[in-house]
């Protein structure tokens, strides 16, 4: 029976269908975290008196062995019941009787997602947070490899000046550190306990709110019951726009690594079995991997539109609306802890090429080094530019025969340094 029921009545099987939608599949991830929640609920009812201690006792132990059911791969929640609270609570109710049925006092379903989902929340941006350090430490790694191996840098997708294959990986390795502030804020929001604070108006009963934070291990409270309830979709919301920075430095990444892969750059290549082929040419070594990661990035940084679009103009209370931030939540989580893990496996296999800038078509990313040979001769800045410019434009351009590119080299080390040092002062 739903929770909400009154009566033997049930509402017609497509209301149900319609109303629950895919709940009962995405509760199966919040059920640990709302018996978490519970057994925190159970055991301040107690302290403040509507349970007994023999009452909370039972309540948790019987939820400790329901938390073992529901963390196998074989758990569902039936028809019978329109998410996993219904579960849960059936569940108690079957086992303990009268004590079971105890377990919803002062508090609704309106609290209970709001709990389970920060708690979700929570532990999720430290599982990614974790996933994009070890990306990091990857990106350190190839920039500490390929430190002072040449890549021609581009402006306007047209030849620019000399970089560094060490330049290119600390640069998104730095670029990681913006996210991960971004998600240390994403945890701090996600950190405040809005359980107690009922269907959004509080509860008359004698509850303590401090309690629950404590044993829940958030940082602090949402004091406003009202506030509370206005966080859902809020969080939500600001996750997903947190996730989609993270997104964008690995689409933008991705990016580059399938121009790179291209026979019109051939910087990098991978090995075979990290590529695909063509159903029809033979030739073909297809960057599918990092395509995808492109494409589910995408998806990942539209989320917070999503989020935006279905929260806009809602009063304050509780609406229905905000039942379809989760599975689009949930699954925004899952897409980018996958990026994340499949990029970082397969960077680790990239082979570069040692030779770009022997290539004629990068004579011309060496006028700088010429412009700055004949600055420290005592020409002009201008005068020199406008003498390797007329060189350029009359085709007699010749790059020095010795060019000192340790300032590519000497950036990156440096840089290193500093960005792991940064880093680290964020994680």
């Amino acid at each position: 029976m739903k929770l909400w029921q009154k009566n033997k009545t049930p509402v017609t099987e497509n209301v149900d269908r319609f109303t629950v939608g895919d709940d009962r599949l995405w509760d199966v991830r919040l059920a640990p975290y709302d018996i978490v929640a519970s057994k925190a609920h159970a055991q301040m009812l107690s302290q403040v008196g509507l349970l007994t201690k023999e009452e909370a006792e039972q309540l948790c132990n019987a939820l400790d062995d329901i938390l073992k059911i529901v963390t196998t791969d074989t758990f569902v929640i039936e028809d019978d019941f329109e998410d996993i609270h219904s579960k849960i609570e059936f569940m108690l109710t079957e086992r303990l009787g009268d004590v079971g049925k105890k377990i919803h006092t002062a508090r609704s379903r309106n609290d209970q997602v709001l709990t389970a989902m920060q708690l979700l929340l929570k532990d999720e941006l430290v599982e990614i947070k974790a996933l994009t350090k070890a990306l990091f430490d990857t990106w350190m790694g190839l920039a500490e490899k390929y430190k002072n191996d040449l890549l021609p840098g581009y402006t306007h997708l047209q030849v620019a000046m000399p970089s560094s294959f060490g330049l290119w990986f600390s640069a998104y390795a730095e670029s990681l550190i913006d996210d991960v502030i971004l998600l240390n804020a994403a945890h701090k929001i996600c950190d405040q306990n809005p359980l107690g604070s009922a269907a959004g108006y509080g509860s008359s009963f004698p509850i303590d709110r401090k309690f629950t934070t404590t044993e829940l291990e958030f940082n602090t409270l949402k004091f406003n019951a009202v506030a509370a309830q206005m966080g859902r979709g809020k969080t939500e919301r600001i996750t997903a726009s947190v996730l989609g920075s993270l997104a964008a430095t690995l689409g933008r990444f991705s990016m580059d690594v399938c121009l790179y892969m291209s026979q019109n750059f051939n910087f990098i290549h991978f090995p075979d079995h990290l590529t695909t082929g063509s159903s029809i040419m033979p030739h073909k070594k297809n960057p599918d991997i990092f395509e995808l990661i492109r494409g589910k990035c995408a998806l990942i940084q539209g989320l917070a539109n999503d989020f935006a679009l279905l929260g806009q103009n809602l009063p304050s209370g509780y609406h229905r609306e905000m039942q379809l931030f989760k599975g689009k939540m949930i699954e925004g989580i899952d897409s980018i802890k996958d990026c994340l893990t499949i990029l970082n496996s397969t960077i680790k296999e990239v082979q570069i090429r040692k030779d770009i800038m022997e290539d004629s078509t990068y004579t011309y990313a060496f006028t700088v080094d010429a412009l700055n040979e004949l600055v420290q001769q005592g020409v002009p800045f201008r005068d020199a530019y406008k003498q390797v410019g007329q060189q350029v434009e009359e085709g007699a351009f010749v790059p020095p025969k010795k060019i000192d590119h340790t300032h590519v080299g000497s950036l990156g080390n440096l840089a290193l340094d500093s960005i792991q040092e940064k880093f680290d002062s964020h994680f």
